[in-house]
This record gives C-alpha cells, sequence and structure tokens, in this order.
C-alpha cells in the first residue's frame, strides 16, 4: 500500500488521471496505468492519462476487472474517487463479452444472457440489418459471411463482443522449429500462451517492443498451428527478413516459401506479402491482389506491424474472420482512428511487455532520449511568420542549421553505428552529401537499399542517412545511436518505431541514444511533445538540451 503522502494520482470524473511526475511512486504507478490507461500529455510535472472504451475493453480482454483497476486507482489516487468515475468505469468493463459470437451445428449465432440487451441490438438497424431470423432465448442466427461486420457495428454502439465461433483449421503444414539455432524466450512463450488462450483465442493482437523478437512470437504460434500461413508486412526488406527467418529457424523446406510483393508473385504455402501490394489499385480502382486471401486455404493471417493496417486490409480482413488473426506490433497507437477496427477485426489485445520491463532484463538496449533544440536562423524567421501552418512545420523542420548538432553528435559518438533518420528528401539529400554518407529513400531500389544495409551491418561504414522506408523492421544491431532530424508532424507511432530502429541488444555496453533535433519557439517544438507520447508512457524521459550546451 503506498503511504498517503507519496500517493502521485488525482483521478478526474471525466475519466482523466492526472500523475505527478516528481513523486516516489510515479514509475510504479505509470506502470499500472499503462494496462489500462493512455498518455494523452506529458509536460514537466504532471502527465495526463485517458481512460477510454478501446484501453479498458483491452484490459478486460487480458483479463483484468474493474475491481482489479479500481484497487489499482486507489492504491495511488490522493483524493477518493468519485462515484461517477466507479460507475462509468465498471459500465465500460462489464459491456465487454457480454455479447457472443458462437457457432452451433455449423451454424453462427450472436448470444447474450441479458434480454435488455438483446433488445438494444434488435433495435439497432446497424445490427439488426445481419439478423437471419428472430431472436429466441436470447440468441440470434447471423450470416457467417458478415461475422467481422457485426462485430464492428456492434463496437460502434459499445458492445465489444467477445468472438467464440472458432475458426477453420486450413490446410496442413508440418513443420518444427529449430531450436539448435535459437531458444524463445520466456515472455516470448507467455505471448504465444496469451494469443491461443486456451481455445478461447486464436484471435488478437501480441505488443512487444521493437528488437524484442515478435518474429519469433509468429514462428511459434506457426509451429503450434501447422497450418497454412499468410504473413502479411510493411515493406520488401520487411518480406525478406521474414523469409530468413523462416529458412533458419524452422524446418520449412524454402520451396514452400514464397514471396508476394512488386517484384515476385510467388505463392505457396507460406506466403509473405507486403500491404502496398495488396492495397494496390487496377485502372478501374479495384483492389486486383485481394484475390491473394483466398488462393490458398489459409489457417492463419499474420499481420506484421499491425497498427499500420491500411484501410483496404481492413475491408478484406471483415470478412476473413474464420481464419486465425495474429497482430503484431510495438504499439497499438494509430494516429488515424482506427484502434476500434483493430480491435473488432483483428482481435483484442492478448499480451503486452512494458519497454522497460525488457531493457531491465537486458533483452533489448538501454536507451537514453534527448531533444537538442535550435534557433531558426535569422534568414528563416520572416518567412516562418508568414507561412501556413503545414509550411511553418517544413521550414522549421529542415532548419539548415540542424547540420552543425548533427556533426557534434557524430563526433561525441565517434565509432558508434550512426542513424540519420528526416522524412524530407532534399533535406536529407543535402545531409547525406555534406557527411558525404550513404543515403537510402523510397526512391533506391530494393537491390541496393539491401547492399547498403549489409555494408552497414558488415561496418564499411557506420554513419546511413535513412527516410521513412527505414522506419519499420530493418535489422541493423549494431545501430546504437539514431539522429531525428525531421519527422512525420506529431506521428506517436513513428517516434517508437524509430527508438527501435536501435534497441536490439548489443554486445558490450547494451546502450543506445536517440536524439531528435528541433527547431525552438516553432510548430516543430509543439508537434514534438505530442510524438513523445508514447515513449514517454513506456518510460522513457526526454533530456532536453539547448543548442549552446549540445
Amino acid at each position: 500500500m503506498v503511504d498517503d503522502v507519496y500517493k502521485p494520482l488525482i483521478v478526474q470524473s471525466d475519466m482523466t488521471l492526472l500523475l505527478e511526475t516528481n513523486n516516489v511512486s510515479y514509475e510504479s504507478a505509470r506502470d499500472e496505468l499503462s494496462a489500462f490507461a493512455e498518455m494523452v500529455k506529458s509536460p514537466e510535472y504532471v502527465h495526463t492519462y485517458k481512460m477510454s472504451s478501446i484501453s479498458l475493453w483491452n484490459a478486460a480482454s487480458a483479463g483484468l476487472k474493474s475491481v482489479d483497476i479500481l484497487a489499482i486507482l486507489e492504491k495511488y489516487s490522493k483524493y477518493v474517487i468519485s462515484e461517477t468515475v466507479v460507475v462509468r468505469l465498471t459500465q465500460i468493463i462489464d459491456r465487454y463479452g457480454k455479447v457472443r459470437i458462437r457457432k452451433v451445428h455449423g451454424e453462427l449465432f450472436l448470444e447474450t444472457d441479458d434480454q435488455f440487451i438483446m433488445a438494444q441490438l434488435c433495435a439497432e438497424k446497424s445490427v439488426f440489418k445481419f439478423f437471419v431470423d428472430t431472436p429466441q432465448d436470447n440468441r440470434v442466427k447471423i450470416d457467417a459471411v458478415f461475422r467481422g461486420h457485426i462485430k464492428q457495428a456492434l463496437m460502434n454502439i459499445q458492445f465489444p463482443p467477445e468472438d467464440l465461433a472458432g475458426y477453420a483449421d486450413g490446410e496442413k503444414l508440418v513443420f518444427g522449429l529449430n531450436t539448435d539455432v535459437f531458444q524463445p524466450r520466456d515472455y516470448q512463450l507467455a505471448a504465444v500462451s496469451a494469443f491461443r488462450a486456451g481455445g478461447r483465442g486464436d484471435h488478437g493482437v501480441v505488443v512487444l517492443p521493437c528488437g524484442a523478437g515478435k518474429t519469433i512470437v509468429g514462428l511459434e504460434v506457426m509451429a503450434e498451428l501447422k497450418t497454412e500461413t499468410l504473413i502479411l508486412t510493411t515493406s520488401i526488406t520487411a518480406a525478406r527478413q521474414w523469409i530468413s527467418e523462416l529458412v533458419h529457424k524452422t524446418s520449412i523446406d524454402p520451396k514452400l516459401i514464397g514471396e508476394y510483393s512488386g517484384e515476385k508473385k510467388d505463392i505457396k504455402p507460406v506466403t509473405i506479402a507486403t500491404y502496398q501490394i495488396i492495397s494496390a489499385k487496377d485502372r478501374v480502382g479495384e483492389q486486383k491482389h485481394f484475390n491473394l486471401f483466398s488462393k490458398r486455404d489459409w489457417g492463419l493471417i499474420i499481420y506484421d506491424e499491425v497498427h499500420t493496417l491500411p484501410a483496404p486490409v481492413f475491408r478484406i480482413t471483415a470478412e476473413l474472420q474464420a481464419k486465425r488473426r495474429l497482430g503484431l506490433t510495438a504499439t497499438l497507437v494509430r494516429e488515424d482512428g482506427h484502434e476500434a477496427d483493430v480491435f473488432a477485426l483483428i482481435g483484442p489485445k492478448r499480451h503486452e511487455v512494458g519497454w522497460k520491463v525488457l531493457e531491465g532484463q537486458g533483452w533489448i538496449a538501454q536507451a537514453d532520449c534527448f531533444e537538442m533544440r535550435l534557433p531558426l536562423p535569422d534568414g528563416l524567421k520572416m518567412p516562418y511568420a508568414v507561412a501556413s501552418k503545414r509550411e511553418k512545420f517544413r521550414i522549421a523542420a529542415e532548419n539548415p542549421d540542424k547540420l552543425s548538432i548533427i556533426r557534434r553528435l557524430i563526433v561525441k559518438h565517434e565509432g558508434a553505428h550512426i542513424l540519420i533518420i528526416g522524412v524530407y528528401l532534399k533535406q536529407l539529400e543535402i545531409i547525406a552529401e555534406k557527411l558525404s554518407v550513404p543515403l537510402i529513400t523510397g526512391k533506391t531500389n530494393n537491390k541496393d537499399r539491401e547492399a547498403l544495409y549489409g555494408r552497414f551491418k558488415n561496418g564499411d561504414f557506420s554513419i546511413l542517412v535513412v527516410s521513412k522506408v527505414a522506419n519499420f523492421a530493418i535489422d541493423l544491431p549494431d545501430a546504437n545511436v539514431a539522429i531525428e532530424v525531421s519527422g512525420s508532424f506529431g506521428s506517436r507511432q513513428e517516434e517508437a518505431q524509430r527508438l527501435g530502429r536501435i534497441l536490439r541488444p548489443k554486445k558490450g555496453e547494451n546502450k543506445a541514444y536517440f536524439y531528435t533535433v528541433v527547431s525552438r519557439d516553432t510548430k516543430e517544438e509543439d508537434f514534438s511533445m505530442h510524438r513523445q507520447l508514447f515513449l514517454t508512457e513506456q518510460g522513457y524521459p526526454y533530456k532536453i538540451v539547448d543548442e549552446e550546451t549540445a
């Protein structure tokens, strides 16, 4: 029990939580709150969290009950929690699983134990239209084709369903894991167990930090299910890394592994496809590659980096609810508001391990984060003052004086493997030219891209400039310094992914450094605060350093 004098939390009636950062109980409170609340603001002394429906339902799906959450709030709260919060929290949590989907004798039914809930569902046109007949005994038949659509409709009216209808087994693919090559870690096995959930699972999301081995979780699930598998991922580079892992760590014949991308169209018992090719449209606007989902009898679909899942793939996933679905990600944060679709169509969060937890165990590198602030040069102050909001951000992001900070950081970290990351190509081209170092952007073909990554890994050079194509799934284990010179406005997921590029465990000192270079007193500074929210929530404070002391 926390002594009253050390309680750092204020629970507000609007379901927001205010957490004092200079309190001795701050870290323990932060870690416990992350299980059911999301950070929305992170000024120096008081961080603001929000208990949203999605964050609470994810907690419920992981086994937390309202009494558990209230006990945590009472443990840290300075004041008595209002009855409004108790009632609202309990109502939200208790809605999870009140409506269930089951299969009985090959037919799909929607059921509830509460006749009043069934009456509400019948009154909702968005739900009622999927009923095949009249409800009886609080159960109604639904069309299996619309299993995903009705789940989305139920989410929209705040009744997140528990899907217990089971899954098609898919075509068998018998193989084993090469455990003489690797041994899965305890937290990876725990993630697999949580995903399977004693037969009640087999759909949902596993959340692990970048560099923590999410691919191993995917391989373990595949090995348990022994079924043909479709793996969707962010890029050709990521697809080929999956192929490499499959060949190296499993007994699957490489001839049974196919790449389906802009460069190859091989459909095999295990196929790795990119989101880009799946979402590509033909001349009449149709997603011409959607038929990949029906080309084989897949028993499992793995959605890598599920937080980046594009809208067209959501649409096809709504029609694939009889397939087992595993989402893998470092963060469930989405900037487009589709968190509810991930919950409904891929599944709830089944397992999560905090970044700092794995850092403390040595499974990912210990990282220090810094925000380096510098002024706009005099020649840009007037153009900045009269520019539009969007152009203000770009002027600040492309501040040419950032190059001097980069040079100083390179000297400070002499001998390190350094990634310089940004979004504006002209800025990156100038930096690469001035430093005489290689540059990788979306224009770089995959062959040259992979060759440059390989040379960086081999130590042919120690500094690499990369655009946002390197946000995901590049395997550069020796990279231990990242310098972010520009970002996608206030993207929290991008900030997390970029830190993740340097978190793979290191030989010797297991240490990494993340710098974000920001123009002081500009829109870029405001967006930077928002970008840092997720990492701050995970326990990565940013040390603010002015240019004069860099």
